[in-house]
Parts: structure tokens; C-alpha cells; sequence
């Protein structure tokens, strides 16, 4: 029988990223159309019990693949050991979150597997050759493609965060355990991890965010960005113009050259509204827009604006959110 592999994503303390379970939604629906299994896939020193987890999510199986090798986050040798487990099953779909992790190693597998592999799906399904269906927005997000494998194996995909909503559902994982050679990477080596403490939600996970940009004019202003952030709970990004300018570090750059996000609510502060930046929030499911200049092109694509000024806008907005608290 033929297998459907989802890639386990976890945060830096060793919780499954939500990510994993919309991805394995899409497995599921992949799965009505050909009755395939549906694996959860883990690189990594040590799994734990993760399988009563992935179980509740969809997945069949949990093939854990285990190795001190694997203990930090190195893109050749996390490809190489995936890559050797793939040539032993013979999956026929392997699908990811669009992560940067992902985005960085992947595309290492289908050069060893020579597989294909397509980035930052927003939908899957299977087509009626029974191969891998795939759309993806294509400039800036001014248009959805779509595109299909054919007469290769494995189709890899990684899907976009939240083009999915994870659906929980009943069922045991069966688990295979795997410990591949990892050979000694001489090419890429992790000298020290360090892992910075934050207080707000990845933007990559956050249900909502609130994003600055060069209108909020001053590394001290983005003091503004982080109290309506924390006042709902939300994690805090910027454009390119406001990391460009200094303001922020790139960690929090929303856009086409920074993080893919698509949140249930995005507030964008100060922020023009170039192609750029809508091709990283537009999967947004309510966009919110403050800005002062009424013709800032922010105000035809949110679903919601205010025009005024966001020094008097944000303190006055910030304090309503307190209230509901």
C-alpha cells in the first residue's frame, strides 16, 4: 500500500508545531482519494511518545528516526538520513510545513532521492492520473497555478501555515523506529546552539499579529507595535522598510523575502501595502490597516482600515483591547 509521509515539525523545547497536524489534515484528504497510509515522519535525537499525539491528528503510523547526529538542526545530515529511509519504503507523497527548516533541507532530499518538490503549497490533492495536484500563488499572490507530478516519486510538497485547519481525529499510531549511518558532515558544521527567549508567539504559528512598518519611524516607537501585540496576545513583525531602516531584527520581517504568514487576524501599522509585503500576509483571514495616508494601497486589500495617525490611533486601541481582557 502506498504511503503519505508528513514531516514533524517541533519548536526548540520539543512541542509539535500546529503546523504538523494542518499538514497532516491535508495527508487525510489526500487519503480519501487514495486510500493511502499516512505516516508522521520525526528526525531527531529522541521522539518521546509522540505517537498518541500524531495519532489524534490523522496519522497511521509514526516512523521515528532517531540519532544523536540528528540532535541539532543540520540540513545535510538531516537529508541524508531522510533521504536512506525514504530508499528503504518507497513512500509515494511527502508533504511539510512550509518552515524555514523544511524550506532549507528539502530541497537536499529530492536532489539525493531524485524526487520533486514544490514550496509553499495553499492547496493538494490528487489528480486524476493519481499523482500529486498542487496550487500555489505565484506573483506576490496576484495568482494561483496549478501544477502536477508526473512519472516521478517521491512528490514532495510543503504547505503554507494555516491553509489548512487541523481537524483532530480518533485513531492509534503504529510506530517504526529507525536509526540510520548518518555519515560525519564536513560541509556543515553546528558549532553552538542558542536559543533566544520570546515572549510572544513565531509569527509562523501566531493566530494573530500585528506588523509595523517605516511609518512607525524609530526603533523606540515600535514599543506601540509590542503593547497592542501583547494586549491581544498576538506576535509582532515589520516590513522590509522598517527592518531595512534598523528598526527591528530580520526575525521579523513579514513578506515576500521574509516570513510567509497567514494569521486569523493581521494588523498591519504604518505599513504602505507593497506587493512585497501582501505576498506574506495576503492568506491573512482579516487584515486590519492603520495608516494615514488614505491612498496607501494597504486600504484595497485589508478588510478593514483606519485612517488617522498611529500615534493617537494604536495608545487609544491598545487601552480598548485592555478592557476586553
Amino acid at each position: 500500500m502506498s504511503e503519505i509521509w508528513v514531516l514533524v515539525d517541533t519548536t526548540a523545547d520539543g512541542k509539535i508545531r500546529n503546523v504538523t497536524f494542518e499538514v497532516l489534515t491535508a495527508a487525510a484528504k489526500l487519503k480519501e482519494k487514495n486510500s493511502a497510509t499516512v505516516a508522521a515522519v520525526y528526525l531527531g535525537e529522541s521522539a518521546g511518545s509522540i505517537e498518541a499525539e500524531l495519532g489524534k491528528y490523522g496519522a497511521d503510523k509514526v516512523y521515528k528516526i532517531e540519532s544523536p547526529a540528528l540532535k541539532d538542526f543540520n540540513p545535510s545530515a538531516y537529508a541524508s538520513a531522510l533521504s536512506e529511509v525514504i530508499k528503504k519504503y518507497n513512500p509515494d507523497i511527502i508533504l511539510g510545513g512550509n518552515t524555514m527548516q523544511n524550506q532549507d533541507f528539502l530541497p537536499r532530499v529530492s536532489a539525493k532521492t531524485s524526487g520533486g518538490l514544490v514550496l509553499d503549497a495553499v492547496d493538494v490533492d490528487i489528480s486524476a492520473s493519481s499523482t500529486l495536484a498542487i496550487k500555489r500563488y505565484r506573483y506576490s499572490g496576484k495568482s494561483i497555478s496549478g501544477m502536477t507530478f508526473h512519472d516521478i516519486k517521491p512528490m514532495m510538497a510543503t504547505i503554507r501555515p494555516n491553509a489548512f485547519k487541523a481537524i483532530e481525529k480518533s485513531g492509534a499510531a503504529e510506530v517504526v523506529s529507525e536509526s540510520p549511518e548518518v555519515p560525519s558532515q564536513e560541509n556543515v558544521k553546528i558549532l553552538e546552539t542558542k536559543l533566544v527567549p520570546k515572549d510572544r508567539p513565531e509569527l509562523t504559528e501566531a493566530d494573530k499579529i500585528v506588523s509595523g512598518g517605516r511609518g512607525v519611524a524609530s526603533t523606540e516607537n515600535f514599543k506601540l507595535i509590542f503593547d497592542i501585540a501583547d494586549s491581544i496576545g498576538a506576535g509582532a513583525g515589520a516590513s522590509r522598510a522598517a527592518v531595512d531602516s534598523g528598526y527591528v531584527p530580520y526575525e521579523m520581517q513579514v513578506g515576500q523575502t521574509g516570513k510567509v504568514v497567514a494569521p486569523n487576524l493581521y494588523i498591519a501599522v504604518g505599513i504602505s501595502g507593497s506587493v512585497q509585503h501582501y505576498a506574506g500576509m495576503g492568506s491573512s483571514k482579516v487584515i486590519v490597516a492603520i495608516n494615514k495616508d488614505p491612498d496607501a494601497p494597504i486600504f484595497q486589500k485589508c478588510d478593514y482600515g483606519i485612517c488617522g495617525d498611529l500615534f493617537e490611533v494604536l495608545p487609544a486601541l491598545t487601552e480598548e483591547f485592555k478592557k476586553l481582557t
